[in-house]
């Protein structure tokens, strides 16, 4: 293993909707030294362009249901609009972003989802070996600071939308073979929170036995479960530590100050 470290970072959550916290944001991440990797979503500015299409937005469980329209829409939203418009934010701090979907350098494979209860349309699972990781490395030796939007393909021809925290979580896990790597949720809360009305009851650590605990308790629950899932299945796959926060407090980062530490049981 190379002894470089590497930061992937994902950004979501209400942040990425707003134009003044993604800039100071991605600020921030501009600012962090060394190689670097930014995974974003952008389900609501989607959601709002599918509205004014006339395109209905089906969701399941807070899961996006992607039949062909939607799929037209979060690709031109995701590797689009949101893309560009963080990489020439990140172009203005310094930072040589260079924008990239799944299908980019052939860097993120996944298959279709199978139909079970629910049809999800062109919705990415990710597998073991999807992450071409020696292709990501070449964008990194060459002083690029990859930023990866939520669309990936199947290697046949066929683009796939796929869950932000999935692709970070799978980036972590392969990349952690070639670096020391460390993978950042960022949102607009600032951890995991033991009451979810009061921003300062930050959990500073949590194993995975207290996940399951919490979970059956209540204390986490939503979207917050299947993000936790993931951050347990990186750590436990070899990435070096997990961290979850808010986007804002990312300065806080190398002080080891930074929201909720996610540690092996």
């Amino acid at each position: 293993m190379s002894n470089s470290t590497l930061n992937i970072i994902k950004i979501g959550g209400n942040v990425i909707d707003d134009d003044i916290q993604l800039e100071n944001f991605l600020e921030k991440f501009a600012a962090i030294p060394g190689k670097k990797i930014l995974v974003h979503g952008g389900g609501k500015i989607a959601s709002r362009i599918a509205d004014k299409l006339g395109i209905t937005v089906n969701m399941v469980d807070g899961r996006r249901i992607t039949d062909e329209n939607m799929l037209d829409v979060v690709t031109m939203v995701y590797a689009g609009l949101t893309n560009k418009k963080i990489v020439t934010a990140l172009q203005k701090y310094g930072c040589d972003a260079l924008g990239l979907s799944g299908a980019d350098g052939n860097a993120i494979k996944a298959i279709k989802r199978p139909v079970r209860k629910i049809d999800y349309g062109f919705v990415g699972d990710i597998l073991a070996d999807s992450v071409n990781s020696l292709s990501i490395k070449k964008f990194l030796d060459a002083g690029f600071t990859p930023v990866f939007s939520a669309i990936t393909h199947n290697g046949s021809g066929q683009l796939l939308n796929t869950n932000a925290d999935t692709i970070a979580s799978a980036l972590a896990v392969a990349l952690s073979e070639l670096y020391e790597t460390s993978l950042i949720y960022c949102f607009e809360k600032n951890g995991v929170l033991l009451n979810a009305e009061d921003e300062n009851s930050v959990i500073a650590t949590i194993n995975s036995t207290q996940f399951e605990t919490f979970q059956k308790q209540g204390v986490i629950s939503e979207g917050m479960i299947p993000k936790l899932q993931n951050a347990f299945d990186a750590i436990n796959k070899g990435v070096k530590d997990v961290l979850i926060g808010n986007a804002l407090n990312l300065h806080l980062l190398q002080q080891q100050q930074f929201g909720t530490s996610l540690v092996k049981n």
